[in-house]
């Protein structure tokens, strides 16, 4: 009887020991926020604006080549070519993406979530330079009677390769990371050429036919900017910009 008595009680210490043990600690309610980047406040937010320019003699247009489909040739009457450097009667300079490279740190900004449009028409994309903000879509449509396949070839972003039929459905993507500028091919016609650069923030912008750009609602600050040209590479200016300040810069690129 005794024996019987002394394993009950071991037992139920035995028992109360692995209860004790077993106790999880309770999780923390609430967790910790990280806190938020600066945003932008309009009442003291400047412009930076400018020019960007060629100087010397472009390189002669290239010649696109596009006998080996029968589809693109009958879409153009005769020879096609492409102006890698576009100017100007007075220098400016086109297809210059213009952006803050420095500067924007701790800053954070919505999203973009408009579209941009790339499209094949004849045999070319349109247009053949193109600025969105990181994880902005990108719809691409193919406008032509032939099948085009898609190869964007980044360094720091996905790459992926898509096959487009003739003006099949668009095909809608993004890229995650900041990259200036991922080139754009075609596996099927190899003359085809596009760029994406990728920017992080809102402050950028492709140059037109005059070569111009305007960078609106910047904060004050001092800042890095960059233009960039497929054949031509980059330059840099530094620019402080006070608040309510309006500031003009000029690019150069030079020719031979």
């Amino acid at each position: 009887m005794k024996v019987h008595v002394m394993l009950i009680l071991v037992s139920a210490l035995l028992a109360l020991g692995n209860l004790s043990c077993g106790k999880k600690e309770e999780a923390p309610t609430t967790q910790e926020t990280p806190a938020a980047g600066k945003t932008v406040d309009p009442a003291t937010a400047g412009t930076i604006s400018g020019i960007v320019k060629f100087t010397g003699t472009p390189p002669p247009p290239v010649r696109l080549r596009m006998d080996a489909d029968a589809a693109c040739a009958r879409m153009h009457a005769g020879a096609v070519q492409v102006r890698e450097v576009e100017t100007d009667a007075s220098g400016g300079l086109a297809r210059v993406v213009v952006y803050v490279k420095e500067g924007l740190e701790g800053y954070t900004f919505p999203p973009a979530t408009e579209a941009i449009e790339l499209d094949q028409e004849g045999c070319m994309y349109k247009p053949r330079v193109l600025a969105v903000r990181t994880g902005q879509p990108i719809e691409i449509l193919n406008s032509d009677d032939t099948t085009h396949n898609i190869h964007p070839i980044p360094k720091v972003n996905r790459e992926w390769n898509r096959s487009q039929p003739p003006k099949g459905e668009k095909i809608v993507d993004s890229f995650a990371r900041q990259e200036v500028a991922i080139p754009v091919k075609c596996n099927i016609h190899p003359w085809m050429q596009a760029y994406i650069a990728v920017i992080a923030h809102p402050y950028f912008q492709v140059t037109g036919e005059s070569g111009t750009f305007e960078l609106k609602n910047l904060p004050p600050g001092t800042y890095t900017l960059e233009a960039w040209h497929e054949k031509l590479g980059t330059t840099t200016q530094q620019v402080t910009l006070g608040p309510n300040e309006a500031k003009t810069v000029e690019f150069v690129f030079q020719g031979s």
